[in-house]
């Protein structure tokens, strides 16, 4: 082609056609094939406001069933045994049957009514045709657990250092010092609230498609239950975050045992930054309390700057 020749509009069709395509592919969603199927085979069930709830409660108690059934197994099975953080104290029946009726009695109570309350009140879910993007729907599920880390850091905080919050709503969950996966939800009524609240409320605020809302509320039940399971797997959380980012079961076991450190529930940046970050022990010894005048250095510097 000579240098003076110039391309007519026709002769770029075939070129603008394969940039269509490339945009295309480049914007459809890897999980467009799977949403197409659930909306194709589920679309009643999942545009009812009765299955975010039947979602989260199902995948808790598959969770908890799991992980009692290891914790009954554990102490026969050395191979189960060897991966609990405290290998010499095993989970008893009653520590099971004390943790599930209340677990139990919280869902009839405040759980069930919440949920009929939702049926008659609240319109179906919208579904839209279009999945979210592969990345917009990690991404949306790492904002919405960032985001209910730092609300749930502040209240758990509040609510260790004002000793009226502590006694009539937190201590509870505290009866137990070496939690395990029942635990997750031996709960007060205001807690229980408070963390369904956030669970709920924090996907509309980032405007969040409703499979990553969905997406965000098995993750965070998984990791919730993971928090409290007593267990330290190689497929961890806590080990395959890298940097000592995320705190993990091994963390929030050391919270029970010493009530003033690792109060956020997952990401352990608040607790650095506030000087309540704590390495767990190992077994056998007990972990030191925070030095209170670091916190205070460690805050002021952090503001200053």
């Amino acid at each position: 082609m000579n240098a003076g020749t110039q391309l007519r509009p026709e002769s770029l069709s075939w070129m603008l056609d394969v940039g269509n395509v490339t945009g295309a592919l480049s914007q459809a969603s890897l999980l467009q094939p799977a949403w197409d199927h659930l909306l194709q085979n589920h679309h009643e069930v999942l545009r009812s406001p009765l299955f975010p709830v039947l979602l989260c409660v199902s995948t808790y108690f598959f969770l908890i069933g799991l992980y009692t059934a290891l914790d009954l197994l554990a102490p026969t099975w050395p191979c189960i045994n060897r991966h609990r953080l405290h290998p010499d104290k095993p989970i008893t029946w009653p520590n099971i049957w004390t943790t599930l009726v209340l677990t139990i009695y919280n869902h009839m109570l405040y759980i069930f009514p919440t949920t009929v309350a939702q049926w008659l009140w609240r319109s179906p879910t919208p579904l839209p045709r279009e999945a979210p993007t592969l990345c917009g729907f990690l991404l949306g599920i790492f904002g919405c657990t960032v985001v209910f880390d730092f609300q749930y850091y502040i209240w758990h905080l509040l609510h260790h250092k004002v000793p009226w919050l502590y006694r009539t709503f937190h201590a509870v969950h505290h009866q137990y010092n070496q939690p395990f996966s029942l635990v997750t939800q031996y709960l007060s009524g205001w807690e229980l609230f408070s963390v369904g609240f956030w669970a709920t409320i924090d996907p509309i605020l980032l405007q969040c498609h409703c499979l990553t809302t969905w997406g965000f509320m098995v993750f965070n039940v998984y990791v919730s239950t993971e928090d409290h399971c007593g267990y330290d797997f190689p497929w961890s959380m806590h080990r395959l975050v890298p940097f000592g980012l995320w705190g993990g079961a091994p963390k929030h076991d050391t919270h029970h045992q010493k009530p003033g450190t690792n109060f956020a529930p997952f990401f352990s940046h608040w607790d650095w930054l506030a000087g309540t970050n704590v390495v767990p022990s190992p077994p056998g010894h007990v972990a030191e309390e925070p030095d209170k005048g670091r916190v205070k250095t460690r805050l002021v510097n952090y503001f200053v700057s």
